[in-house]
């Protein structure tokens, strides 16, 4: 069953005030974000106030990380080009362009024909 639901800015990923270390500049969607040097990509969208990292490709039901462990599979994201990718394992990086991921990705097999 699919619901629409509204994204909340309150989270459990909220950076500390005051907690020094270095800001990094990423993208999201077209959007610049200072985050945190050292975090994943899935916590540094979160405490950004991100609640969608992607949608089902049979549904379009929106997803988002569930157990921040790489088991789940419900944080995939495009990371600078290459979709399909954990962003909770994926640690950011300056400059970084993520996007959302919006069903299955494809495939790039390379043919036997050459």
């Amino acid at each position: 069953m699919h619901t629409k639901t509204q994204e909340s800015r309150i989270s459990l990923f909220m950076p500390e005030e005051n907690a020094g270390g270095r800001k990094i500049r990423i993208y999201f969607d077209g959007q610049q974000l200072a985050v945190p040097e050292g975090v994943s990509v899935a916590s540094a969208l979160l405490m950004s106030g991100v609640r969608t990292f992607r949608a089902t490709p049979v549904s379009g039901s929106p997803r988002a990380p569930y157990c921040m462990m790489g088991v789940c599979f419900e944080c995939l994201v495009e990371i600078d080009g290459r979709p399909g990718r954990q962003s909770c394992l994926t640690q950011v990086q300056e400059g970084m362009v993520i996007k959302r991921q919006d069903g299955a990705s494809g495939l790039n097999i390379p043919s036997a024909e050459g």
